[in-house]
């Protein structure tokens, strides 16, 4: 179950560099973040920027590498500006706007409803993680409203029960490669999501598999039950048109947002992601959330030519992100109040996710936590990097390289080994002009 896994990363999960912050479990308010990076002026490490161009070779033109330092600066930049396919550093991108927008207690909830006229309706938020046990608890709760038993005397109605969910059209994004669609990987994004969709492969018709456990739990205890599919939109336009208090009759809650977000970058976990963007968003309909996720970008100063978000998770081939862009996010999410959050959401070099089996028996091992991104032609990896003269902040995307796991080790061992520059210390120490 994913919900061990959670566990699994709260837990083992190493402990962040010291820093002033606040505490894990009491953040403060988010406030408005400062200062914009100084990516115009070219980069500034000579040194650095060579060893980018020794390690990409001759495939220069199929990567995008950009390296910023704690201020904000570019140091070295190969690309930077050219929008490619980002695989699943697009989750970088999710992951911040939910961390931003909702904060790291924020929890997905299941609910059973009992409505002013008596209907009950299970509603839902897209919890990951969400269980054939606690469904059935939900069957028997709703038995427990009313319902007619095999061993009554009198045969009484079946319990009504409506199940809110999303109409099938919009359970994938449209642009997702149909192929993708039957593998856990690529399961439907639903509301009432057990065990996010997926068995072996997915699960292709959820709403179905729900509604065949909730009348079997029911039939088990004697009593029957009559379920009505209802859609999303179309019941919350009508509930709003007629609203009248609801009582909860039973919720079942997700793991805690920041472990949520651990989820979706450590282990890459697609269906995470897409929920995290739609919840932030606050609507469901991924081309509607995407928009607000890149609103929300242009607000945080992040370079903006040529991006193009079509999901949360970056399964689309239509997403477009450049190294720069995600550097700076990288950075702007640094000077976050809840930086400490987003970093522990990171897999973490020869240690932990899916960057577990990476860079063994180099000075990376611990020393980078990041995002690893893969599609057919594509691969991707964007982080932190710890020096010795402070945080760097790497994006790296390659749309057709042919060894790019060397490639990006060269990159952050170079980054790592050339993190004082003669030319940054200058520019430094260079006085002001006089006005």
């Amino acid at each position: 179950m994913i919900r061990s896994a959670l566990v699994s990363l709260l837990v083992l999960a190493p402990q962040l560099p010291v820093r002033a912050g606040p505490p894990l479990l009491a953040p403060p308010p988010v406030v408005q973040r400062q200062g914009q990076a100084m990516i115009s002026g070219g980069a500034l490490c000579p040194a650095l920027q060579t060893a980018l161009e020794s390690a990409v070779g001759t495939e220069e033109r199929l990567w995008s590498v950009s390296v910023v330092d704690q201020r904000g600066q570019l140091l070295a930049d190969l690309n930077g500006g050219i929008p490619r396919i980002p695989a699943s550093n697009q989750k970088l991108v999710s992951t911040a706007f939910a961390l931003d927008r909702l904060g790291p207690d924020f929890r997905l909830k299941t609910q059973l409803l009992r409505h002013p006229d008596g209907s009950l309706e299970i509603v839902g938020e897209g919890d990951p993680d969400l269980s054939i046990a606690e469904i059935q608890k939900f069957a028997m709760v709703a038995l427990g409203q009313g319902g007619s038993s095999s061993t009554s005397s009198s045969a009484s109605a079946p319990v009504q029960l409506m199940v809110r969910e999303e109409p099938r059209q919009l359970w994938w994004p449209a642009d997702w490669d149909p192929a993708d669609r039957s593998y856990a990987y690529g399961a439907p994004i639903t509301r009432l999501a057990l065990t996010s969709n997926a068995l072996h492969m997915a699960v292709m018709d959820p709403a179905a598999r729900l509604q065949r456990i909730l009348n079997s739990t029911v039939q088990q205890q004697g009593g029957q039950i009559r379920l009505q599919m209802v859609d999303q939109r179309t019941r919350e336009a009508a509930l709003a048109r007629n609203w009248r208090a609801s009582v909860v009759l039973h919720s079942e809650d997700s793991a805690p947002m920041h472990a949520l977000l651990s989820l979706a970058n450590t282990e890459s976990h697609n269906f995470t992601a897409e929920v995290l963007m739609r919840e932030a968003a606050d609507v469901w309909d991924v081309n509607r959330a995407s928009i607000a996720t890149t609103r929300w970008l242009q607000a945080q100063g992040i370079p903006m030519t040529g991006l193009r978000l079509r999901d949360g998770s970056g399964l689309s081939r239509g997403n477009r992100l450049t190294s720069r862009s995600l550097s700076v996010l990288l950075w702007r999410m640094a000077q976050h109040p809840l930086a400490a959050y987003y970093q522990a959401s990171m897999a973490i070099a020869g240690q932990r996710g899916t960057l577990r089996n990476y860079f063994w028996g180099t000075p990376l091992v611990g020393r980078f936590w990041g995002k690893t991104g893969t599609l057919s032609g594509v691969r991707s990896i964007s982080g932190i990097l710890e020096t010795t003269d402070g945080p760097r902040y790497v994006s790296m995307i390659t749309n057709g390289s042919y060894v790019p796991n060397s490639v990006m080790g060269q990159i952050l061992l170079a980054s790592q080994r050339i993190s004082r520059c003669p030319a940054w210390t200058a520019a430094v120490m260079l006085p002001a002009e006089p006005d």
